[in-house]
Order: C-alpha cells, then sequence, then structure tokens
C-alpha cells in the first residue's frame, strides 16, 4: 500500500499491519528540564500522534478491503494513540499555562503532571493527598 503524502514517509512506502509492529511504542523520555524541552518534546508527541492516526487509518484500510476486519489490533492501536494523545494534552496544558515545567511525577504511574492538576492523566491517581473529614474536625 503506498502512502503519497503521509507525514514523516516518502513515496512507496507502507504500513506496518501486522499488530507485533511496536514502533510507535517508545519508552517516554524523562521529564523535561527547559521549556524549550518540553516544546520539542510537544512537537515530537504531535508528529507520533499524527503517524498513529495515519497509520490505524490505513490498516482498518486495509482490513477493510479484505473483509478481514480484527477489532483487537485496532483497539489496541488506538489505545497506543489514545495514551500518547493524553500525554501531548497533558504537555500542551503546561505549556499554555505559562509554566516553565512540571509540577513533578505521578507516584503510581511515573507520569509528568503540571501544577494544578487533581488526577494523573495516565492512571487516574489522585495527585493531592486526599484527607478525610474526620480528620479535620477531629482537631
Amino acid at each position: 500500500m503506498s502512502h503519497l503524502g503521509r507525514p514523516g514517509a516518502s513515496n512507496g512506502t507502507s504500513v506496518p499491519t501486522t499488530p507485533a509492529a511496536k514502533a510507535d511504542a517508545p519508552a517516554p523520555p524523562g521529564p523535561p528540564d527547559t521549556p524549550t524541552e518540553l516544546t520539542k518534546r510537544r512537537d515530537d508527541l504531535a508528529q507520533r500522534v499524527a503517524e498513529m492516526q495515519w497509520d490505524l487509518g490505513g490498516l482498518f484500510y486495509e482490513m477493510a478491503i479484505r473483509d478481514q476486519i480484527r477489532l483487537p489490533v485496532l483497539v489496541e492501536r488506538a489505545a497506543r494513540m489514545q495514551e500518547a494523545d493524553a500525554e501531548l494534552g497533558e504537555i500542551e496544558r503546561m505549556i499554555h499555562s505559562d509554566q516553565t515545567g512540571s509540577a513533578g511525577n505521578c507516584t503510581n504511574c511515573g507520569a509528568l503532571y503540571s501544577r494544578g492538576a487533581g488526577y494523573c492523566w495516565r492512571c487516574g491517581q489522585p495527585i493531592v493527598e486526599q484527607v478525610h473529614s474526620a480528620a479535620v474536625t477531629d482537631r
């Protein structure tokens, strides 16, 4: 399958159609130290999400024309794309809120979070320690 105009690809390249192709799931990088690194990470993630979306569409198209749609493969690829898109959203939130970096890392999964975040974007773990009302009134 040829993809003319595919982001980051030359003419005549094809989309991997096997679930074993793990090229779009690199290990997440460590926390950025400067606004420039944060911006570069956002740009890299935006490119990666665009390529993942292109690949997912191509994969579905190839399956559809062969009448061989494998939903588990599509769902797995979509889940990876959703995770990268969620990270991209969090980084964009940090940039747009005029912050120079993250407020820290999630204690549960290690994902970056920005100041003001109540829950981790990746695992849903509360960022702020929650205190029960009984502990406050017992003073």
